[in-house]
């Protein structure tokens, strides 16, 4: 059995994707997950060995247990990390891709122009910098 925490990479310009993580953050009080941005040094290495291209922004990307999961099936996976009732949510897995994929990608797609990109990064608290991998 892998003991490797999850990792969670995603686009660190976008405000949707930032506040994603803010999310998870929240939720997954024993930091079972680690968030690294795709634009990182760090997150370009992580993409360059799982042969990721390097300009893939168009989903968050999950690597759990050595494997690379994209677009809803990686955020249903995430959800099985936090706490309360959100592993639950991972019953949707049963939805055809197709389906669940039209739907991430209709929001991907419209991401910046709704919700925006930041310039600015984050100030870390201790904690929360541990969770980093950047």
């Amino acid at each position: 059995m892998n003991n490797q925490k999850p990792i969670l990479l995603f686009d660190g310009e976008c405000n949707l994707c930032n506040g994603s993580v803010q999310f998870v953050i929240q939720r997954d009080k024993k930091g079972k997950v680690k968030f690294c941005s795709i634009q990182s040094e760090t997150g370009e290495k992580l993409m360059s060995k799982h042969n990721i291209p390097n300009n893939y922004l168009a989903s968050i990307i999950l690597i759990e247990n050595s494997k690379i999961y994209y677009k809803s099936t990686a955020a249903l996976r995430l959800s099985k990390h936090m706490d309360s009732l959100w592993p639950s949510l991972f019953a949707f897995i049963i939805v055809p891709p197709f389906i669940r994929n039209w739907v991430y990608d209709f929001i991907a797609k419209n991401r910046y122009k709704w919700f925006g990109k930041t310039e600015t990064c984050w100030i870390m608290t201790p904690e929360l910098k541990d969770r980093f991998l950047n």
